[in-house]
């Protein structure tokens, strides 16, 4: 049989969405794509390794269905994508599918339930009236299924042309349903290229914890993870949005990261990657937060005259905000906080953020200029505007370091350097390499304060910042300048003269014409 190619996976997939575009917004349809891929690639594995199982013991099933029971996921019969394809044509499809996820969670707790007792597909309702009224909604699941039910989407291992192509093809889904969901689509994804970007700046070593602390999806993540280059290290991840938390655990089970911790709740007012009544700490922190999060901190909660805080961050029981409390109307510092204070003794962070964190007064101002003054922060990455779904707005990447010895600060300004598309500028490989590039020789300790590299690199002193007011504006330090050529005016007169001139044979010409119409 031929291999399945990622290609053939991921056009079939996309096929499958046909199905909802145009009466369904992508931030909503996302969810039962995916979710359905999950069940369709458990029931292919289940298929496959019963097959293995039955020829290993000559076909006795019972033995064969005994040691499915120690697989990787139990999938029950009327949870099995055969049976639901079997059923498409039942008035109440929608019910089906939906005890299908409930029997799969109840089958596989410990894989897809959270600590708090929250299964993964609890946010998503194969019955909900968003699909339409009964009757479209009841085609469209059928169409779904058959889609899926094509012989381009038999997700069988032994069938797949390689291991990684599964989470291959989640990972092309969600960003395709990126591109479509416009503003909802920083939600849960950040571009690839910015990915694998902050991956490389912060490129964890074999046996590193690795955490996501806003990890939406999950994809940059995977892509520090990735970047180890050895399969020893675990990752860790929190997401405060249910359906999305869902896409991020999915996400990890389909690109075979079964031990990973994924979270559902809100970093800030209720972390949960602890150990004991501690926040865990890790090797590295990325984290691609939401800009500028309005009230993102206190939370007052009123019965009649009665008023409760049940959550304060100048109270906050892990202290994260000792060096200050970011304003209620700007969260940024507040997930930078809680990224450094998450860093062991050599951990490294990096996150993007808006331009405005760089130089922003008032509490901002001064927990910036605590963190420099601590010596953590390391680099300073410009980035091109329309790089992220969601804003057309330039964001930056800041590095920290625990680990930091010399004094010394890098800024980058990789503004103009990019591939300019239609919808959404990208990072090109060679971008990524420059950037990186310069930030391992800066880190190796090659460049000397000052011009790295006209108008893109410059290294800062502790004392530039600090006469700079710890104002981290990348125009302060990377000169951008550009001239403007000098004018020749004795040319731009002969130009000018020769077109007064042009323009008298062009008015007689007129004139010669109109007086040819009035005779």
């Amino acid at each position: 049989m031929t291999k399945i190619t990622q290609k053939d996976i991921n056009d079939a997939v996309w096929k499958a969405c046909d199905t909802f575009r145009g009466s369904i917004d992508p931030s909503v349809y996302k969810d039962y794509v995916l979710t359905m891929l999950f069940i369709k690639y458990l029931s292919d594995v289940h298929d496959d390794k019963l097959e293995g199982y039955l020829k290993k013991y000559n076909g006795d099933v019972e033995r064969a269905k005994r040691a499915m029971q120690h697989e990787r996921f139990i999938v029950p019969e009327n949870s099995h994508f055969k049976f639901l394809y079997e059923h498409r044509n039942e008035a109440n499809i929608g019910e089906l599918i939906n005890i299908a996820l409930t029997d799969l969670e109840e089958a596989n707790r410990e894989k897809l339930y959270s600590e708090d007792g929250a299964g993964i597909f609890q946010n998503i309702d194969f019955n909900s009236s968003k699909l339409g009224e009964p009757k479209d909604k009841n085609q469209r699941l059928k169409t779904l299924l058959i889609d899926f039910n094509s012989e381009k989407l038999d997700l069988k291992p032994s069938h797949l042309g390689g291991v990684d192509i599964i989470g291959g093809a989640y990972m092309f889904l969600i960003e395709n349903f990126a591109s479509d969901a416009g503003k909802k689509a920083g939600e849960f994804f950040t571009p690839k290229e910015v990915s694998s970007l902050i991956a490389k700046l912060t490129k964890s070593k074999p046996g590193s914890r690795i955490c996501d602390p806003t990890c939406g999806s999950a994809s940059l993540l995977i892509k520090a993870g990735e970047e180890v280059g050895s399969p020893n290290f675990s990752l860790y991840g929190q997401e405060a949005n249910g359906s999305t938390w869902a896409l991020a655990v999915m996400n990890m089970f389909l690109h075979g990261f079964d031990n990973a911790t994924i979270r559902w709740g809100d970093t800030i007012r209720n972390p949960k990657l602890k150990e004991g009544d501690m926040l865990m700490k890790f090797d590295t922190v990325v984290a691609n937060p939401p800009f500028s999060l309005d009230k993102w901190g206190k939370v007052e909660d009123k019965d009649g005259d009665k008023t409760t805080i049940s959550y304060d961050p100048e109270t906050d029981k892990y202290n994260r905000f000792w060096r200050g409390v970011p304003p209620k109307s700007k969260g940024d510092w507040a997930f930078i906080s809680h990224m450094i204070e998450t860093l062991n003794e050599h951990g490294k962070a990096g996150v993007v953020v808006p331009h405005g964190v760089l130089f922003r007064g008032s509490s901002e101002g001064r927990i910036r200029q605590r963190t420099i003054e601590d010596n953590l922060l390391e680099a300073v990455i410009g980035l091109p505007a329309n790089l992220f779904f969601g804003t057309g707005i330039p964001a930056a990447i800041l590095i920290f370091n625990k680990e930091k010895t010399s004094n010394k600060f890098l800024f980058i300004d990789a503004s103009q350097h990019y591939e300019s598309a239609k919808n959404q500028n990208k990072l090109r490989k060679s971008d990524i390499e420059h950037i990186v590039t310069t930030y391992r020789d800066f880190t190796a300790g090659k460049l000397q304060p000052g011009v790295v590299e006209d108008k893109y690199s410059y290294v800062a002193t502790a004392d530039e910042i600090q006469e700079n007011d710890y104002n981290l504006n990348i125009p302060r330090y990377v000169d951008t300048f550009e001239e403007e050529a000098e004018v020749d005016i004795a040319a731009v007169q002969k130009e000018i003269e020769q077109l007064e001139s042009e323009l008298v044979k062009v008015q007689k010409e007129i004139d010669k014409y109109l007086n040819q119409l009035v005779k």
